[in-house]
């Protein structure tokens, strides 16, 4: 049972008693400044007094104790905090290392065994994660220090403050507001927003708004100023030889311009500073001059007074437990912040009450004044912290977006030779992506392989000089190296942040010898540890090493994002405070959030939904799911296995065999690049463009009809079935289990087709009559010829041709014919196990019979790839031919042929694409409220893809739905692809809603 005393009955006496005793907290309410003062000198002094009058001397000491608490200790940890919560009726608590669920059950716990409830504090400088796990880790603050607008600052103090009120902490000891003008300072650096103390204090004061806005106490650290120190506090205790003008200028100012606008509670640090207080070995804490004098009464500072933790050794190493908590006190600090012997401290306070070196009533202003905080935070009504749900509450979607915001608001780019970046030209390039300093794959090596081909090197610390050697001769063949510098050390100090000679060695010779751009992953400082990193053509200060900052600068190189921010300190004399090139994002794909383009992540869980519900009625042992929106990639994800013994999980770059989606991905690319040269005219025949034709009944067919499907062509030919005998076995010159001069195609997996066969598949389709009555009847034969077609437009081979012009240079790299040649089995997705023809899996070999017959290259079924390479076709279609501010197809092509031609005789196709059927009319080819200027195409493995130029969207759905056979067609009767497009435009519709 709660023993919270939230209006305890007082007695005649005590009302008495109150009604004399005026604090120096009820002085502060008569002139309460909502602009400058702490907020909580407005809190309900009602409650204040009804709490106060129930307490002991002995109790109101305790008030002002913290004790430390972790939730990752054991029982005997958990039960010994229990004893001192009940014992002796502590304060708060300050929350260490350990994990939400298990801090939100401790705390549940000690609020409920309490007398008065208890301030929880915790070291949150960059969020909850700087403690614990499983929660949103926002940047560092000298990467917050480069970032230019400060309302994204305020956004993430806000995020943090409703955070900690989730999990049921009150004061985050954040900002740190040091000003970092010593490169060595092994303790702040990282930590603070920068050198400059007008930055400092913008965005300190951002950050204090955005916490104290939403009901949690913000604290600046250290006072006076932790910033120019080379000797870590926890270690031991720095002496700051400054003047008092220097310190009065630079150090205090932020803390100044805080206090001026309301700072809640502040933090003073271990250091001794003769020109304050000459006492040796005196930590500021511990000095009345700087906490009563500079900071209380010089400074006027009304606010809570916590003192930095007490087991440092800063104090720790020259006073006991309990003796440096009374010193603390007897200075002029509030709070006791990591008293480590509460039992000392209270008998030691005591003792000072008694010797006159403070008085009970200084110990009770005090007190009143921790209350008066606790009442402004929420404790006169406390309730227990949910603890369902309290993971995804903590790492919800708008903090995840916010975070995205704010590491891609710091990147700062500090050399750009020639306008590197965003790189263009990508097929010009061979990639080389250098991990500097570890021998795993990295995000940043994974991002960068999004945008194009890249293959991927390692050089570890350790590296000799052969394997240095080596390495070199391998990057020799690249035009192009993206180096990631990795696993540096965070503080500074003798070990140059971790880099090594040979590091250095290595990287000067690449930078001289090749194009190198550089990303470095650490502390900002480390730069001046790389020698001649400003000879390298870009370089990207990154402050930090996280999947996110890793992320992000690959999309940066590619012009998925701009570059925005600015260095916050002077790194040598070639990098400056202020320096930051920028460079406009836009130019290829952004990998992002729904939130990025006005949508809601939780409005789009219906897609998991779905996807999951396929897969347990076997509609598709897996799937990858795409969708773009306004040029950002805002959903992509891979669900389920290859196939339904769940050995192998399907990954976002795996490919897939996209049957019919080949025909507007290869035939139709090929025709519509054509046609905006002038070289191609849907109103021209098949006759014209394909010789073979000539003398056929196909000769005068017009494209236009061919490609909308109405020119009385047959829908296909089972070509295979002409191979096979009456006892089932292949006739003599079509197949043979090797390959030979003779049998040079692969079909499947010990199966080559003669050489000259296709001659027969084409003279079959010159030879098969027309359909009897006109109108329309899907085929896939024009499109088997359409290679024919273009290698005589052209005078390429169709395969040369796409990936040379198109795919290439849009970065589609994984589009390909026969992808075995080119990618391990384990990275293709197999499709159906063939009992008829090939007599096997298919895996790496086309699914589609025809295609298989000619070599796996056709225009009709044959293409594989993933989901982000469509997609970078399809957003090519949505710009009209446009793509990374290059025309690959021109005229306004790709909107002619994705208008219906033939709508008034019924006919909804447009040229090669597929369209929304009639409005009204029951259709499954596309999502019922997609608009009827969409356009797209579906292939009978379970692929589709969709492009919206009303919504501006691209839509990317692959799966292998005939595994382990093709008259499984759950996928078609569930819908599931049209189903997954619906769930986006009803999170459209939705956001539309609300802006209404």
């Amino acid at each position: 049972m709660a023993l919270f005393l939230l209006g305890a009955v007082q007695t005649k006496a005590q009302r008495h008693k109150s009604k004399t005793r005026r604090s120096s907290v009820e002085k502060a309410v008569e002139k309460f400044d909502p602009a400058t003062d702490p907020p909580f000198l407005n809190a309900s002094q009602a409650w204040v007094d009804s709490v106060f009058s129930t307490l002991t001397p002995e109790e109101r000491i305790a008030q002002l104790i913290m004790i430390p608490v972790y939730s990752n200790k054991d029982q005997v940890h958990i039960d010994s905090i229990s004893n001192l919560v009940t014992k002796y009726k502590v304060g708060g608590l300050i929350f260490f290392q350990g994990g939400p669920v298990r801090q939100a059950q401790m705390t549940n716990r000690y609020q409920r065994e309490t007398k008065v409830p208890l301030m929880v504090s915790i070291d949150g400088e960059w969020g909850l994660a700087m403690r614990l796990d499983s929660t949103v880790r926002f940047p560092y603050q000298m990467a917050l220090g480069g970032i230019e607008d400060e309302q994204l600052i305020y956004e993430m103090g806000a995020e943090i403050a409703r955070q900690c009120r989730r999990l049921g902490v009150h004061v985050n000891f954040a900002p740190v507001v040091d000003v970092n003008n010593n490169a060595n300072n092994p303790v702040i650096g990282f930590r603070s927003f920068g050198e400059d103390k007008y930055n400092v204090t913008r965005k300190a004061m951002a950050y204090m708004r955005g916490m104290q806005d939403n009901k949690v106490l913000a604290n600046a650290k250290h006072f006076p100023g932790h910033g120019d120190t080379d000797v870590d506090s926890h270690v031991g205790l720095p002496v700051i030889n400054f003047s008092k003008i220097r310190l009065d200028s630079v150090e205090l100012y932020p803390f100044r311009e805080l206090m001026k606008n309301g700072l809640g509670s502040l933090m003073v640090a271990h250091m001794n500073i003769p020109v304050l207080d000459n006492t040796e070995n005196l930590a500021s804490t511990l000095s009345k001059p700087i906490v009563s004098g500079l900071l209380k009464e010089e400074m006027g500072y009304k606010g809570l007074v916590f003192t930095d933790a007490l087991n440092m050794q800063g104090v720790a190493k020259f006073y006991e437990p309990g003796i440096v908590d009374v010193k603390a006190l007897l200075a002029g600090n509030d709070m006791l912040l990591n008293t480590m012997d509460v039992k000392t401290t209270i008998e030691e306070v005591k003792k000072a009450i008694a010797n006159g070196e403070i008085t009970q009533e200084e110990v009770d202003a005090r007190c009143r004044k921790v209350l008066a905080a606790k009442q402004w935070l929420g404790l006169d009504n406390w309730k227990p912290i949910e603890t369902e749900h309290l993971v995804e509450d903590l790492n919800n979607p708008h903090a995840q977006y916010l975070n995205q915001q704010l590491v891609e608001a710091s990147l700062t780019l500090l050399r750009n030779k020639q306008n590197i970046l965003p790189i263009q030209n990508i097929d010009t390039l061979k990639v080389a992506a250098l991990a500097i300093g570890t021998k795993k794959e990295t995000d940043f090596q994974r991002g960068l392989a999004r945008y194009t081909k890249v293959d991927t090197f390692f050089l570890q610390p350790t590296a000799s000089i052969a394997e240095l050697m080596a390495l070199k001769e391998k990057l020799q063949e690249y035009n192009l190296v993206i180096a990631g510098v990795h696993r540096l050390n965070l503080k500074a100090g003798g070990s140059h942040f971790g880099i090594s000679a040979e590091m250095n060695m290595f990287l000067k010779d690449l930078i001289r010898s090749k194009p190198t751009i550089v990303g470095v992953f650490a502390n900002v400082y480390s730069l001046a540890e790389l020698e001649s990193l400003d000879k390298a053509d870009a370089v990207i200060a990154a402050y930090q090493e996280t999947p996110q900052t890793q992320d992000l600068a690959s999309q940066m190189i590619f012009g998925g994002i701009g570059a925005k921010g600015k260095l916050p300190v002077t790194i040598n004399n070639n990098f400056r405070i202020g320096d930051g090139l920028r460079t406009n994002g836009g130019l290829r794909f952004a990998y992002t959030m729904p939130e990025a383009v006005g949508l809601k992540t939780e409005d789009l869980a219906g897609i998991d939904s779905l996807v999951a519900q396929a897969m347990a009625q076997k509609a598709t042992p897996g799937a990858q799911v795409l969708i773009a929106k306004d040029g950002k990639v805002i959903f992509r994800k891979a669900y389920g296995f290859h196939t339904y013994e769940n050995e192998r999980p399907v990954q976002v770059t795996d490919l897939y065999d996209m049957a019919s989606v080949t025909k507007i991905s290869t035939s139709l690319a090929a025709f519509m690049k054509l046609s905006g040269e002038g070289r191609f005219d849907v109103d021209r025949t098949l006759g014209e463009y394909l010789p073979m034709m000539e003398g056929t009944n196909k000769e005068n067919l017009k494209y236009r009809d061919i490609l909308t499907h109405q020119a009385r062509l047959k829908s296909w030919i089972p070509f295979w079935k002409e191979t096979v005998k009456k006892n089932g076995k292949f006739k003599w010159a079509t197949f043979k289990p090797d390959s030979s001069r003779r049998f040079p195609i692969k079909v499947a997996d010990n199966l080559y087709i003669h050489r000259k066969y296709a001659k027969k598949i084409y003279k079959a389709i010159a030879e098969s009559p027309l359909n009897e009555k006109p109108g329309y009847v899907y085929s896939d034969l024009s499109f088997i010829l359409a290679p024919l077609v273009v290698q005589n437009i052209t005078g390429e081979d169709f395969e040369t041709y796409l990936k040379e012009n198109i795919y290439h240079p849009i970065g589609a790299t994984s589009l390909t014919f026969n992808p075995y040649k080119y990618y391990k089995p384990e990275q293709i997705v197999p499709t159906e196990v063939d009992s008829l023809f090939r007599k096997q899996l298919l895996h790496t070999t086309v699914h589609d019979e025809g295609a298989a017959m000619l070599g796996g290259v056709s225009g009709h079924a044959g293409l594989f790839g993933n989901s982000n390479d469509l997609a970078k076709l399809m957003q090519l279609y949505l710009n009209d031919g446009k793509f990374a501010g290059e025309t690959y197809i021109a005229g306004n092509t790709v909107s002619r042929f994705s208008k219906c031609q033939f709508c008034d005789q019924g006919n909804y196709r447009a040229l090669g694409f597929d369209r929304p059927a009639k409005p009204g009319a029951q259709n499954s080819n596309a999502a019922p409220s997609a608009p009827v200027e969409s356009f797209g195409h579906s292939g009978f493995t379970g692929t589709y893809t969709w492009i919206d130029p009303v919504n501006n969207l691209v839509y990317v759905f692959l799966s292998n739905r005939v595994h382990p056979t093709r008259e499984n067609n759950l996928l078609g009767k569930l819908n599931t692809r049209t189903n997954v497009l619906q769930v986006v435009y009803d999170a459209i519709e939705k956001s539309k809603e609300v802006q209404q």
